[in-house]
């Protein structure tokens, strides 16, 4: 959907539209967008019967259920300005006692290839090994490139649906696209500024040195966010060679590492130890280091595991999951225990890797309460941080900490009580506001 500034113009001029797609604003909203108030960041525009939580209620000293209340909401541009008492009969945008929750973040994808957007395409072999699907990408990237400005914005559209407004993007960098995956990005990026942000990986999809991308990380580096790498040993045959190309790169440009690591056994176990070493030697990438998958924590011995996630949060290296379920089970319970930075994505959106992403992480937040047990309410208001990078409503004594007057107007709308049955039954998303505008 188009981004609608809540604003008397456009607001009267998407009214309809957005009460068709079941969006929480209410018949008489255009109506009361006009009644507005002026202070010193502008507009300021009034939601009323916004549910908040307030407080946990116990019964035998567990948490039991969730208190919550309606109030009133008034944001002044990009900011919540006021949290009061709910007046039912005032002027305001009637949010119908929707449940306020903040904005959810992707942080895995790949907006820069799919088929999103165009006629269904199954995955047409199984069992691929990372070299099969790179020899398999230098026939087809030619053909999607025509076309992977379109299907980005449509991921992003897809995103936004699910209640998204922000996204950590991987974009191949290799000497089939060379830069023009980055540049078509750049470009859907451009078009959605004002409804949604993202942050760029420079992924070397083919290997460093296994196809000749050296060069052109160099270049994109100045572009992006982060500096990508890809299973050391498998493709480019030394740990050390790779990872000390891209920690180089990283520390020469002041960019963030963020590492796909799908292999497993000893060379994955010695990729996390050289980078934890690594980052350890230049402090410079603490808090800005991440490893994608990682699934070699996944098969390691319990006490193994916990040493690793020890370091791990020691270093300030974060993982980020899909949470993959079957045989192969993360430990991001051990890793929250110790305080290692979590985050998750839907990595791949019908594309030739897989076709399996919905683009809503609330659904991953709702896969890991179901995978590591998280059935109380206590446990299911808690795991919602999976879906909104730890922000939650309530903290653990059921203080309500989230929103606050200052904060930015990020949220969403769902279709429910309290965080913990959003998380269980994948609520419906009814609305997304990101800075403060109606985006979805």
């Amino acid at each position: 959907m188009p981004t609608a500034s809540i604003s008397r113009k456009d607001f009267i001029r998407s009214s309809s539209l957005l009460m068709a797609t079941g969006n929480f604003l209410s018949a008489n909203a255009a109506g009361a967008a006009e009644r507005k108030t002026t202070g010193d960041s502008g507009e300021i525009v009034r939601l009323k019967n916004v549910r908040l939580e307030t407080g946990f209620i116990y019964e035998d000293n567990e948490v039991s259920a969730t208190k919550t209340a309606l109030f009133e909401v008034e944001i002044a541009g990009e900011t919540i300005k006021t949290i009061n008492s709910n007046n039912p009969g005032g002027e305001g945008i009637d949010a119908s006692g929707l449940l306020m929750l903040p904005a959810f973040k992707e942080m895995h994808i790949h907006l820069d290839k799919t088929y999103y957007g165009q006629q269904w395409k199954a995955n047409t072999r199984r069992n691929r090994t990372v070299k099969d699907m790179i020899a398999l990408e230098q026939r087809i990237i030619p053909e999607l490139l025509k076309n992977s400005t379109y299907k980005a914005e449509k991921i992003i559209e897809l995103l936004q649906s699910k209640g998204s407004h922000f996204a950590r993007s991987h974009v191949n960098i290799d000497p089939t696209s060379q830069l023009q995956s980055l540049y078509n990005l750049q470009k859907a990026l451009a078009n959605k500024k004002d409804s949604f942000e993202a942050e760029l990986v420079a992924f070397p999809q083919h290997g460093v040195y296994y196809t000749p991308s050296a060069s052109l990380m160099k270049e994109a580096a100045v572009i992006v966010d982060y500096i990508g790498g890809l299973d050391p040993t498998s493709i480019d045959g030394s740990v050390e060679k790779q990872m000390d190309f891209i920690i180089q790169l990283a520390t020469d440009y002041n960019k963030g590492i963020d590492i796909h690591l799908h292999e497993g056994g000893a060379p994955g176990l010695r990729t996390v130890e050289y980078l934890i070493q690594k980052v350890n030697e230049n402090p410079g990438l603490k808090n800005k280091t991440f490893i994608s998958h990682c699934f070699v924590l996944a098969n390691l011995e319990e006490r193994k595991q916990h040493e690793i996630s020890e370091k791990l949060a020691d270093a300030g290296i974060g993982i980020i999951s899909t949470i993959p379920f079957g045989s192969l089970v993360m430990p991001v319970p051990l890793l929250y225990k110790y305080g290692v930075d979590v985050r998750t994505g839907n990595d791949s959106i019908v594309d030739h890797w897989n076709t399996f992403g919905s683009g809503s992480v609330l659904q991953k937040a709702n896969l890991a309460a179901q995978l590591y047990g998280y059935r109380t309410e206590f446990d299911l208001s808690r795991i919602l941080k999976l879906a909104t990078h730890n922000i939650l409503p309530l903290d653990d004594k059921g203080n309500r900490q989230w929103p606050q007057t200052g904060d930015k107007a990020d949220f969403v709308l769902v279709d429910a009580s309290c965080s913990a049955e959003a998380v269980s039954r994948i609520s419906p998303v009814r609305s997304l506001v990101h800075k403060g505008k109606i985006v979805f």
